[in-house]
């Protein structure tokens, strides 16, 4: 870290304790206002400087209120309870006297692994978890000292609980104390509790967001308002890449409310007084496009184009000896190939960015999961210093990666409105405008030829993959690609317990150039390589002519943490036992994001019936757990996040043009559609592994590995609504043939 981003802490300190009256834990970076509308007011947008609240992680007020500062943000995963929850272990807090604020953006919240502000990869519970446990354990140090020099006795009689520092039958609570701790020196170096004295860590906590939520005082982006700001919707390219060649806006600024019509890069802004206005005025807009190239996409040929560049190879990602050499020696050799369309993501709420420009700032309201990017976004655009924007960080209302977009498009395209209009305007995307214009998860297909030896297992492995790369481009495209080849488009392929330790492999993946934009969808590319991977395994272990558990042990044996999940789940779930007619069970256990999750479901596949889900059993390993039922949580968002994507999920286009509109024909998982889910937790005192995209890869196989149980029938492609999944055995046995199991 450079001598100009370095900072004197305690004097820090010291100085805040002037302006809050109470202690406050920060490590680098002057203080800087932060501003936000508060539930149920509409405030003017104030001058930085009469809020002076400095960058920290931790203050604590006279009375006694703990506020923590979250350098990750919130969007449903429950990270805000489960990051303060380490803070309060090692401060001995009152957890009734806990708050959280989302942080502003500056260097000191940088990702400890990452290097920038962002919220990504399942790696805000694990990268924090020394971090914010310190901060904790500082400030209980130097208010101890405090309640010592008070209470004029040794440090060693204080003992700290439930927010008091205690000595004997007198006690000083934090508040009191908070004061007279920021003037004392800032240790060095402070202990950590052991394990056994934890008494917030490990157990269910509730989310410290849920009430303004139910209350509905929760601010999310859409929720922000204020005085005289206009809503902007930009009528956009109706396929990707093309451009404005004229446009009429005659019509649009006849529309009661229009206010503006304005050319941004990549489309053209109709700003209004309010959402409806903007829309009625976008619609009433003539413009000529230049469609460019993107015309030529259809999906009526994609599949067979995947299929060509396979056959054509690609770049060698990994190799051991010759795969080629071994398969006539073989005792079993498998081929099979699987494809998975493009996603969108979906969330609940839709894109939007609110942005006032004046010569000196530039000021952002939204939910984002790229602060860093999105600033020197806005940096760029604007020309203004990097410091001079601001970001105010809201609730998400969902992302599942859509707000993580390397390249910052919907904030981009907020401050290019804000740019060219010179207006306060909250920029908003429909939920169309995002499934027929946003970011996609790209479509791919794997494809496979195994040889196995007399038991079962393998020997050679060839495999050649074919997708767009989510990583070049962007900010991580030096570590992510290596040699050509993005290591997210073949994510947990070779490396993959039963594939590394195999002498003859070879993994060639091959990255078409397309004008279809895509970008991070959550699980990134185990979204799609956990289902090729294990619904291969299930196949491998019917050619070996073995039980999916018994083989997936055999592959297993070397590997203990995913073992441990394999046994558990096949217990729980109750592997084994006798079902009706027409039902199976499918399994499917892989590592995802430093965890290591399995899953099996049970459905049913009944003639002239449709398919039917009726339990999911879930067991993770993800090491230390925080917060139990943050685990629990987030394993049912997985499940029914992955489930939704299996049986429904699909981006399709003609002649360039997305096909899908909304909800209505980019179906999601209706309530009554959900299957009864149990999750099981593995007891463990590894380091904390990731949860939010854990298992969301692992339900599409265990679907479709269990509707080959109940029929016979094997499925290699998604979604499961356009698949044929009534089989029989006569069908299973064309399909071993043909396949050279």
């Amino acid at each position: 870290m450079t001598t100009s981003h370095m900072f004197n802490r305690r004097q820090f300190i010291k100085d805040t304790a002037l302006i809050t009256g109470g202690l406050v834990i920060a490590f680098t970076v002057p203080a800087i206002a932060r501003k936000r509308r508060l539930p149920g007011n509409e405030v003017p947008i104030s001058d930085p400087g009469k809020m002076p609240t400095p960058n920290a992680f931790l203050r604590i007020d006279p009375d006694g209120t703990v506020t923590i500062t979250l350098s990750h943000c919130e969007m449903g995963q429950g990270i805000s309870t489960a990051l303060a929850m380490l803070v309060a272990e090692e401060l001995d807090a009152d957890w009734q006297k806990i708050k959280v604020e989302d942080a502003p953006a500056a260097l000191v919240y940088y990702h400890t692994i990452y290097g920038t502000q962002r919220t990504g990869g399942s790696s805000s519970l694990y990268s924090e978890f020394d971090r914010y446990r310190q901060v904790g354990a500082t400030a209980r140090n130097m208010l101890v000292q405090a309640g010592a020099r008070r209470l004029q006795v040794d440090v060693k009689d204080c003992k700290t609980e439930n927010g008091y520092v205690i000595v004997g039958d007198k006690k000083l609570s934090y508040g009191e104390l908070a004061e007279e701790a920021a003037t004392l020196p800032v240790p060095t170096e402070v202990p950590l509790k052991d394990r056994a004295d934890w008494k917030f860590i490990g157990k269910p906590v509730k989310r410290l967001d849920t009430p303004a939520k139910v209350k509905g005082e929760a601010i999310f982006g859409m929720d922000i308002h204020f005085p005289g700001m206009l809503t902007a919707l930009v009528a956009r390219s109706p396929v990707p890449g093309a451009s404005v060649k004229t446009y009429n806006a005659k019509a649009t600024l006849a529309v009661p409310g229009v206010r503006q019509v304005v050319v941004v890069p990549g489309g053209v802004a109709v700003l209004a007084d309010n959402f409806w206005a903007a829309k009625k005025g976008r619609d009433a807009l003539k413009i000529d496009w230049e469609l460019g190239q993107a015309v030529r996409i259809n999906s009526a040929t994609l599949l067979s184009e995947f299929r060509q560049r396979a056959n054509e190879g690609g770049l060698v990602a990994t190799k051991a000896g010759d795969p080629e050499n071994v398969f006539p020696k073989a005792a079993h050799v498998v081929e099979a190939e699987y494809f998975q369309p493009f996603l969108a993501h979906a969330p609940m709420e839709p894109l939007n960015c609110t942005v006032q420009l004046t010569p000196d700032k530039c000021e952002i309201w939204t939910g984002t999961q790229t602060v860093t990017d999105d600033q020197k976004a806005a940096s760029e655009i604007t020309g203004l210093p990097v410091d001079k924007v601001f970001i105010h960080m809201q609730f998400l209302g969902g992302s599942f990666g859509r707000r993580n977009i390397t390249r910052s498009d919907f904030v981009r395209e907020a401050v290019e409105v804000a740019k060219a209009s010179g207006k306060l305007v909250k920029t908003v995307w429909t939920r169309e405008d995002d499934i027929q214009g946003g970011m996609y998860r790209p479509a791919f297909l794997h494809r496979f030829k195994i040889g196995l030896d007399s038991n079962g297992a393998p020997i050679a492995w060839k495999q050649i993959s074919v997708g767009q790369s989510v990583m070049t481009g962007g900010p991580f495209e030096k570590v992510a690609v290596i040699n050509g080849v993005d290591q997210f488009s073949i994510e947990g392929m070779h490396t993959a317990e039963y594939v590394k330790s195999i002498p003859d492999q070879r993994i060639e993946l091959n990255t078409p150039v397309w004008p279809i934009t895509v970008d991070n969808w959550r699980a990134v590319g185990l979204s799609h390589t956990i289902f090729a991977m294990e619904s291969l395994v299930d196949e491998l272990a019917y050619a070996a002519k073995k039980d999916p558990v018994e083989y997936r042990r055999m592959l297993y044996k070397d590997a203990p943490r995913q073992l441990k999940v394999l046994e558990m789940l096949a217990e729980k779930s109750g592997w084994g036992q006798a079902l009706p007619a027409g039902h199976g069970r499918g399994i499917a256990v892989f590592e995802a994001v430093g965890s290591y999750a399995g899953v099996v479901a049970e459905v049913s596949v009944m003639k002239d019936m449709p398919l039917s889900v009726h339990k999911v059993t879930c067991v993770i390993d993800c090491g230390t757990v925080v917060n139990p039922d943050g685990v629990v949580a987030q394993m049912d968002s997985n499940i029914l996040y992955g489930l939704s994507t299996a049986l429904y999920s699909e981006i399709t286009f003609k002649a360039g043009k997305v096909q899908q509109n909304g909800f209505l024909d980019y179906k999601v998982l209706r309530i009554s559609e959900t299957p009864e889910i149990e999750t099981f937790i593995v007891p463990s005192n590894e380091k904390p592994g990731g949860i939010g995209e854990a298992a969301v890869g692992q339900i599409m196989p265990a679907i479709t590995n269990a509707i080959f149980a109940a029929t016979g029938k094997r499925i290699r492609s998604l979604p499961l609504a356009k698949q044929d999944m009534h089989g029989d055995q006569h069908q299973q046995e064309v399909q071993i043939e043909k396949t050279g199991v």
